[in-house]
């Protein structure tokens, strides 16, 4: 019995995580996330450059989930690469680890 648990921990652990893909979502700077809440859309991207330091995250569900250091990065990335004035939208792909997420992909829309 012992060795059946032990066996059984052991691929309970070794189960990889899956990733997630957030579609059409709001991305907003941490700065400003709560007092942008009820309407991300309307948030400049020239204020979300201005405020890249507090970092990136989306608004889903309608709660702010803050970027891993690639999001923040690929979220840089794309803000600067874009001539959109605001309601900047995108796809996320990654994985929930401690109300993070750890960003695999983000490709605005």
């Amino acid at each position: 019995m012992k060795k059946l648990l032990i066996v059984a921990f052991a691929l309970l652990v070794s189960v990889p995580a899956f990733a997630a893909t957030w579609e059409n979502v709001a991305i907003v700077d941490a700065g400003c996330a709560k007092k942008v809440m009820d309407d991300p859309d309307k948030h400049p991207r020239a204020c979300m450059l201005d405020c890249a330091d507090a970092g990136f995250g989306v608004v889903a569900d309608g709660k702010f989930i803050k970027f891993d250091d690639k999001g923040n990065e690929l979220a840089i990335e794309a803000l600067k690469g874009s001539d959109k004035k605001n309601g900047i939208r995108a796809d996320v792909t990654g994985e929930i680890k401690d109300d993070v997420l750890h960003v695999e992909s983000l490709t605005l829309k």
